[in-house]
């Protein structure tokens, strides 16, 4: 199958002597990876809160950033304010994201986060028009998308499943929110978090999600009868309502 444009994407080349420990100190994955094809990563608060997510991609003698556009100008802001004397360049790339299934073309890459999503390429020319549905894809195996259930200054990347996607690292060393995800990881038992569930119905995007009447959680993204909720797991063990749909978890055996 060809490979489609991905849209709303923005690209960006980082370079200079630094780029390599610049990234490293900054992200939640080990760019060291960039020798493996493309690197899953994102930038928190030091309070460890989710601001981004993106791709990473090994691009000569320097690094491409993939990233979603309503996240573009927020992202450079505040690597620009991190970057200070170091010897790093941020600039756009006249680049298309494509992304596919089936074999992954010359000069293409595996996306990192799960099999399902296939591969993504990048270069000057656009790929066909949009075919794949990729919502179902997503909710299928539970993948979150920026700005839909990633939202900044609200997600915990690993309630949003980030080591299941291959997001974070835990041995890479300090990274800016490294101690509170590490604290999560290591310390608490997950209370609330992504899950997929069975959706009886449809209610917009963001719809509180309740159980006996009791907040619950929020229900996302939705595709044939299925859907992607932020859930309470404690409230989230029966029958639950998303408005008028019916929702119920499927649990993980």
């Amino acid at each position: 199958m060809p490979g489609e444009t991905a849209l709303g994407r923005k690209v960006f080349e980082i370079g200079g002597g630094d780029r390599m420990d610049f990234l490293q100190g900054l992200v939640s994955n080990d760019v060291a990876r960039l020798g493996d094809g493309l690197v899953y990563a994102a930038l928190l608060t030091p309070q460890g809160k989710y601001l981004a997510d993106f791709f990473l991609v090994p691009h000569g003698d320097c690094v491409l950033l993939d990233v979603a556009e309503p996240l573009a100008a927020g992202l450079l802001q505040r690597l620009a304010m991190y970057k200070l004397r170091a010897d790093v360049t941020i600039t756009p790339a006249d680049l298309h994201v494509t992304r596919g299934l089936g074999a992954t073309p010359a000069g293409g890459f595996a996306d990192p986060r799960h099999a399902a999503l296939g591969w993504r390429a990048y270069g000057g020319t656009p790929g066909d028009a949009p075919q794949i549905d990729w919502d179902a894809i997503r909710v299928a195996a539970c993948i979150p998308e920026s700005g839909i259930e990633l939202l900044p200054n609200e997600t915990f990347i690993l309630e949003a499943g980030f080591e299941r996607l291959h997001g974070v690292d835990f041995r890479k060393g300090c990274y800016v929110g490294q101690e509170v995800t590490a604290r999560m990881k290591h310390k608490t038992e997950l209370r609330k978090g992504l899950a997929r569930v069975t959706v009886d119905g449809a209610a917009p995007v963001g719809t509180e999600i309740t159980a006996d009447g009791k907040p619950a959680g929020t229900l996302y993204t939705q595709s044939g009868g299925h859907g992607i909720a932020y859930l309470r797991f404690d409230r989230a063990k029966g029958a639950m309502a998303a408005g008028t749909a019916a929702v119920r978890w499927q649990a993980p055996q």
